[in-house]
């Protein structure tokens, strides 16, 4: 398969992912019953969730700046919060080529050298990860009681017990593998461990490593609050606040899964939902109001920054 082809196919897949998955939605809950939901929908709490997603990208753009003074750049924060808006706009467009534009950005309007901004990128991106795992993590304890009923509810014990010990077992023998690897696949996976404790370990050296984390800490809360304040927008509508960490974890991976979570998002959030008995059809609801609230703001602020950028800039 020839390289245009892969770049086709990693486009028109997730489109593909995400039309198919709009469908089955609307097959669960009619156009109709969904319109009701937007109509009646409280929009005060849908701006308070905005409000805070805004917070986050503001937060973001913030935060980089910790990455590229070392290096002897100190970027305009509007052209940082712009080419933030800008990235998160494209990815809708082509998953994962955010990043290649907000590098890209920064080097047309702030002369920041193409690699070392997409060095920082990815720096940011391990720190949103562990950012992400430790969601996970908090989840699991916060819901183990929960998760654990609902396993054995499900499955059996025994086979549980089984899996268990298998993946400890498989994971001992595969992380022996990684070590001894020398190419292949298992040198890639230790590459990418290596460079996660590299970044990792690279954030505490840093001059402002506090403000960093901070920051860091605060663009993730921020998003599980949009997350949370726009549940009320449904009337009636109750979440414990395990279901509004699974639900939100949910929602993360289907935004990573296709064009800003087009289709799957209102999905898996349903799906987690449906977990603490809450009804398909409000859910559902939910589910499309909180996917289409954050991509409006997306579209908006993005073409904005997009348009914005040039004028800004016009001095330059």
């Amino acid at each position: 398969m020839n390289i245009t082809i892969k770049k086709i196919t990693k486009i028109t897949l997730p489109l593909l992912l995400g039309g198919f998955l709009v469908w089955y939605s609307l097959s669960k809950v009619s156009v109709e019953t969904l319109l009701q939901y937007f109509k009646n929908a409280n929009y005060g709490w849908i701006a308070l969730g905005l409000f805070f997603g805004i917070l986050s990208h503001l937060s973001r753009a913030y935060r980089w700046k910790y990455l590229l003074e070392p290096m002897g750049y100190k970027p305009d924060f509007g052209n940082s919060t712009m080419a933030v808006l800008v990235a998160y706009l494209v990815n809708y467009a082509v998953p994962r080529a955010g990043e290649v534009s907000r590098a890209a950005v920064m080097t047309n309007y702030e002369n920041i050298p193409f690699e070392k901004g997409f060095g920082t990128i990815v720096a940011e991106r391990i720190a949103d990860l562990i950012m992400m795992l430790s969601i996970i993590t908090i989840t699991l304890f916060v819901q183990f009681d929960f998760i654990y009923e609902l396993l054995t509810k499900n499955f059996d014990p025994a086979k549980i017990g089984i899996g268990v010990v298998v993946l400890v077992l498989g994971g001992f023998f595969f992380s022996k593998y990684v070590k001894k690897a020398q190419s292949g696949f298992g040198l890639k996976i230790k590459n990418f461990i290596a460079g996660l404790v590299e970044g990792v370990t690279s954030i505490f050296k840093m001059k402002h490593k506090w403000a960093f984390i901070f920051h860091t800490v605060f663009i993730w809360v921020m998003y599980v609050a949009m997350f949370w304040a726009t549940i009320p927008a449904i009337e009636g509508l109750q979440v414990p606040i395990g279901g509004v960490l699974i639900g939100f974890i949910a929602g993360g991976f289907a935004i990573a899964a296709t064009n800003g979570g087009i289709g799957l998002y209102p999905v898996a959030v349903a799906g987690a939902l449906a977990l603490f008995g809450i009804a398909e059809e409000p859910a559902t609801a939910f589910g499309w109001i909180m996917w289409t609230a954050q991509t409006l703001m997306i579209i908006v602020f993005g073409g904005l920054a997009f348009l914005l950028l040039p004028i800004y800039n016009k001095n330059k």
